[in-house]
């Protein structure tokens, strides 16, 4: 066999080799839903407890946690830290949940680290896709022997499988209702589940504006001598009319800052970015202002108000619950009132989908009802009645790619095409652009 054969077969066993592990990670997705640490633990205790060999930042929330953590990520890799960065769900390929320097690992890495998780003990039950992963993660970032990791939770946090951290700081988003099925109905339980996330004197800051929420993430940071900072009391912001924002800090005041996240929103991902900093340079971390501004102006997350094309616009935001779809449906009217919208929608059977249909098909002249390929997903022909109701320009095409490339394909250059409804819909978006020539999933470098 010549050198050229021995690499190309070389190269086909390791695809193989990565496909396989994709196949079984994927079956353990038949596991479900499973909130407990003791399964995690083994699993840890038997891979050498990796994520007690560097210092980390856990983040929690019901939306933005994605964007604040790859903002960290982004200084921290401008500040020449060697940083990990641990989010879900992933859009296309499994490897962007693990990043090293906001780059996904390789096939060859995320196989290495799949099989030090399958090998360790995990106790009595299996582990969850979520628990496999976290542990891979972890694995590869003491492997990759970063300096910080940024980690985001998957859901709530007290139980989450990613609450086996000793974070030097606790980053808590902003709560609404959501996975009560787990978390509980009611604002007030949802907080004491991500505020769990809590550690005893680590510092928390938040954004959470219900009072019911403030209270109880509150009462946990007191309980554990937590210093608490509260976006609109420890730190606020204020919005500048040339879509600049000033923030006036815990220690420091800036002005003139600019985020690279398109939608009104991220200015308070921004301002929980720029007090992590400001505390982390108490103590731990040393890192300049221009860099901290460069990193919040230059940061990207895939899916979220990304806009991946211009003639037509096409843009993908995930708008996964009530509260994203509200946040796109403002962006839509603020900046698109004068444009002919049309939405591709595909929402997830525990979301409230007649609330984000009605926020968000007002805004636009005509719907494409899909439907992601994941078990969880809701029926397009459950959708359509009630977007009947709302506009009248109604389509179902239930196969994502085709419904995303059919509307690029039919509209014209000054049309817009909103891709939404989940994270698993962009993703598939992604994937059937991404044939056509659309660019990869990318963070800032």
């Amino acid at each position: 066999m010549d050198t050229h054969s021995a690499g190309f077969f070389l190269t086909m066993a390791q695809h193989l080799s990565y496909k396989k592990c994709l196949q079984a990670m994927f079956g353990l997705r038949r596991f479900g839903i499973k909130l407990g640490l003791s399964t995690i633990r083994k699993i840890l205790s038997g891979i050498g407890n990796p994520q007690d060999k560097f210092s980390c930042i856990h983040v929690a929330g019901t939306n933005g946690k994605g964007s604040i953590a790859s903002a960290l990520s982004t200084i921290f890799y401008s500040s020449g830290y060697n940083v990990g960065l641990y989010t879900s769900p992933h859009l296309v390929h499994f490897n962007e949940r693990i990043c090293i320097n906001n780059r996904p690992i390789s096939n060859d890495h995320m196989v290495k680290a799949y099989l030090a998780v399958k090998n360790a003990h995990h106790g009595s039950r299996e582990p969850t896709f979520f628990e496999f992963s976290t542990a891979m993660a972890l694995w590869e970032f003491a492997r990759q022997k970063v300096d910080w990791a940024i980690i985001e939770t998957g859901m709530g946090g007290r139980l989450d499988a990613t609450n086996v951290m000793h974070p030097k700081l606790c980053i808590i988003s902003n709560i609404s209702l959501e996975h009560q099925l787990y978390l509980g109905n009611t604002i007030s339980k949802i907080a004491d589940e991500k505020g769990g996330i809590i550690k005893r004197r680590v510092p928390v800051i938040t954004a959470v504006k219900q009072k019911s929420a403030a209270v109880a993430l509150k009462k946990i940071a007191d309980s554990k001598s937590a210093p608490f900072y509260r976006l609109g009391n420890a730190f606020r912001i204020r919005k500048n009319p040339d879509k600049t924002f000033s923030y006036f800090g815990i220690h420091h005041n800036w002005r003139n800052l600019k985020t690279g996240l398109t939608g009104n929103h991220q200015i308070e991902n921004a301002a929980l970015v720029l007090a992590a900093c400001e505390i982390l340079n108490q103590k731990y971390t040393d890192i300049a202002f221009e860099t901290i501004k460069s990193g919040i102006e230059t940061n990207k997350w895939p899916g979220r108000l990304e806009i991946i094309s211009k003639r037509p616009l096409v843009i993908l935001d995930g708008a996964h619950n009530r509260v994203a779809a509200k946040a796109l449906s403002m962006y839509i009217s603020d900046h698109l009132a004068d444009r002919s919208v049309t939405l591709v929608i595909g929402i997830l059977d525990d979301k409230p989908y007649a609330a984000m249909l009605k926020s968000l098909l007002p805004a636009c002249k005509k719907v494409v009802l899909t439907c992601p390929d994941i078990d969880r997903a809701l029926p397009a022909e459950q959708l359509f009645p009630i977007a009947k109701e709302i506009i009248p320009d109604v389509e179902i095409i239930s196969n994502v790619g085709k419904a995303v490339t059919h509307c690029i394909d039919t509209a014209s250059p000054d049309e817009v095409i909103c891709v939404a409804g989940s994270l698993y819909v962009v993703g598939e978006a992604k994937e059937a652009l991404e044939k056509r020539g659309y660019p990869p999933f990318e963070l800032n470098r």
